[in-house]
């Protein structure tokens, strides 16, 4: 078996990879983790999706594959140009693209929870954790990537995931699975409220 993604690709994927190129956007989901996001997007169906970094869509794509019918996303980025991108090839009514600072929007959001959270994005991984694990349901996925070393990363970055990672795995209100590949994916299952690890 080997790990090459090439069934179920979403039919906008090409046209939105593209158009990132030209771009020059230099942060884009890959295939696996659009595959992976995909397939867990479909163990909720009728669920409420959250992403936070549209991006120009390619994450956006493959979530959108795997959401049934009566499900519904919220998909935040600060940039119109890229989201502009996204609102242009997925044009899908169970889609809500919201052009706004997430470091805002989080703090300002009074909705419903999620059953499964995307952080792709400074805001609601590195800075407003809590308030983002916050919107999450029991029982919800939060799915994080980008956790292995990246050419883009700035200096000072790898301590920053690795005192991330370090954090989660001090709760006990979650469960968590590091999976070293694609990008680096990390899959989080909210469980209870959060209590800190002690020792006995």
């Amino acid at each position: 078996m080997t790990d090459h993604v090439l069934i179920n690709i979403p039919v906008q994927y090409q046209s939105i990879a593209l158009k990132t190129k030209a771009l020059g956007f230099d942060m884009p989901s890959d295939l696996q983790t659009g595959s992976l996001l995909q397939t867990l997007v479909a163990a909720k169906p009728g669920g409420r999706i959250l992403e936070l970094g549209t991006g120009t869509g390619l994450a956006t794509s493959w979530i959108l594959g795997g959401m049934s019918n009566n499900a519904s996303l919220v998909s935040v980025d600060n940039n119109e140009l890229l989201i502009s991108v996204a609102k242009e090839q997925l044009k899908d009514e169970r889609i809500d693209f919201v052009c706004a600072d997430a470091y805002e929007w989080i703090a300002a959001y009074k909705g419903a929870q999620f059953d499964l959270i995307f952080a792709d994005a400074m805001p609601g991984k590195y800075d407003l954790f809590e308030e983002t694990f916050a919107l999450l349901k029991t029982g919800g996925i939060y799915f994080i990537d980008d956790m292995l070393p990246q050419p883009n990363w700035p200096e000072g970055h790898a301590q920053r995931v690795t005192a991330f990672i370090a954090t989660l795995e001090t709760r006990t209100d979650l469960v968590l699975t590091k999976l070293h590949w694609s990008t680096g994916i990390i899959i989080v299952t909210k469980t209870s409220n959060f209590k800190l690890q002690t020792q006995q």
